[in-house]
């Protein structure tokens, strides 16, 4: 028996009744601290304990002893197929954003070309609106050769949910 796994599992079934650690212990005459230690895998009850934890929360004293939710077939028919259509989403989007890449990449190549050529010919050095038209260009590619870095790392990934993770703590 997972002590771990059966404490994280009673602290659910604990929050989902809504209830403190105080109020559980009440319940079942004994102290927060000692609820508290099951809850962390510390301690086990006593298996009168587990019944009664079985009944009050209504599952199987199977699912207390291992520490998980029983899974049925449709249920296990169900997680399957959205599964699947996650998976499929999943790949519909990373479609797009290979394509999004590429579309940058090409243009990025044709930026470092302009660049290279008004160098090579001379004209960025003699009239201004050159210069800056090969400054833009140099910049752009270099932004897209960043921005493929940081994508084909993973780290791009990770920025933008850092983002929408502190997005997500700011509106709650």
């Amino acid at each position: 028996m997972d002590q771990v796994k059966f404490g994280c599992f009673i602290k659910n079934l604990r929050k989902e009744k809504g209830l403190t650690q105080e109020q559980l212990a009440e319940q079942f005459g004994v102290s927060g601290r000692t609820v508290s230690r099951w809850e962390t895998g510390s301690n086990m009850p006593d298996i009168t304990i587990l019944i009664e934890l079985a009944d009050f929360y209504e599952v199987d004293i199977r699912e207390i002893i291992n520490g998980e939710r029983r899974q049925n077939e449709n249920m296990d028919k169900d997680v399957k197929e959205t599964a699947l259509k996650v998976a499929e989403y999943n790949d519909t989007v990373n479609q797009i954003v290979t394509k999004r890449m590429r579309a940058l990449s090409i243009l990025g190549v044709v930026a470092l070309a302009v660049f290279i050529t008004l160098e090579a010919s001379g004209l960025s050095a003699k009239t201004v609106v050159y210069e800056n038209i090969s400054d833009v260009a140099l910049g752009f590619a270099c932004g897209i050769m960043i921005t493929n870095v940081l994508y084909t790392t993973g780290l791009l990934i990770k920025i933008k949910s850092r983002r929408f993770n502190r997005k997500a703590k700011t509106t709650q």
